[in-house]
Parts: structure tokens; sequence; C-alpha cells
């Protein structure tokens, strides 16, 4: 099988257990995520599959995308409501010491600092926090 980087991509999709819409406003502000695109339960143009969705759930986030940077993430509440997502972080590279401090502050509010900011063999700065979703980042600079 023959493929090109343009052609094949991996990109991190997140479910939230019906905090989606709360996150994305976290990660705007966190930051500076751009809102791509954005569908409800209600709005999908085929129904939901009966049982497939908690009651209420119609008004929560089916799919959206966040750009940060040069990345997209993609979001979902899921089909149920709680749980923590587990087994992954995402990474953040940042241009600078400031940028890389500053998102990492925005990111612990609310959550746990796994690995406080510091010099590594790899990085001059990195740090590893859990936001107050659950999601692990590694926050670092080149």
């Amino acid at each position: 099988m023959s493929t090109t980087a343009t052609q094949s991509m991996i990109q991190p999709y997140v479910f939230f257990g019906g905090r989606c819409e709360e996150a994305i406003e976290f990660y705007q502000q966190a930051l500076g995520a751009q809102l791509q695109t954005m569908m409800r339960f209600g709005e999908s143009p085929d129904p939901t599959p009966e049982g497939m969705l908690p009651a209420g759930f119609e008004e929560k986030i089916m799919h959206s995308a966040l750009q940060i940077g040069q990345s997209i993430i993609m979001l979902s509440d899921g089909c149920e409501e709680g749980g923590t997502p587990a087994g992954f972080s995402l990474s953040i590279t940042l241009p600078t010491e400031q940028e890389a401090r500053k998102a990492f502050e925005a990111l612990s509010a609310g959550g746990q600092v796994r690995m406080p900011m510091c010099q590594t063999f790899w990085s001059p700065c990195f740090g590893m926090v859990q936001d107050q979703f659950g999601i692990d980042w590694m926050v670092t600079i080149p």
C-alpha cells in the first residue's frame, strides 16, 4: 500500500461524556483554540438510533473540531454521560518558554500538575498536566 503524507493523517478525537461544550470554551480561552465546526445530535440529518443516547442528549455535541495552532482536534460528548478519557496524552509544542508556561498554567486550572515545567534532556521547558476534563497534556518547547 502506497500513501503520501498528504493522504494520511492522524487526528485525536476526544469524548467528553456530556461536557464537550464546556471543554470547547475552556480550550478557546486556555489555548486560543478556534472552533471550526460543530453539530449537535439533534441537528443530524439522520435520526439517532433508538436507545443510543441518554434522554436530553439531543442538545449535546455529536461532532466538533477545534484548530489549535496548525493542528485540529475533534471533540464530542459521545453517547453517554461521565467517564474519563485514559490511555493517551495530547502533546502541544509552543515556540517560546513564555507561551509554554502560559498554556501550562491555563491547562492546569481546575486540573492536576503531573510534572512541573522544568528543563529536560530533550527540552529546555517541558511539563505534564491533567486538565479539568481528565485530558493529559504534555507541554513543551523545541
